[in-house]
């Protein structure tokens, strides 16, 4: 079971390491182009100062419950 485990990571390891050279070693297709434009607008555009305003506030909760709790717990070992 061992020589099959080791194998495995073994490819793995492999892929990891070769998928990247073979890719950027691959001919492009000719006439395709890189990067294809859009007609519209995104919809995902917009104001996202509520998102951080939202993170800073979980992070002060987060921060007032650590400091309020009580640290003094006793260990239990004999």
């Amino acid at each position: 079971m061992v020589p099959f485990r080791n194998a495995a990571i073994a490819f793995a390891a492999a892929s990891v390491a070769l998928v990247p050279v073979a890719a950027s070693a691959a001919p492009a297709l000719n006439g395709v182009p890189a990067v294809s434009a859009t007609g519209a607008q995104s919809r995902l555009e917009g104001n996202s100062s509520w998102l951080i305003g939202l993170v800073g506030l979980l992070a002060g909760i987060a921060a007032i419950i650590v400091i309020v709790s009580d640290d003094d717990d006793a260990p239990v070992s004999p």
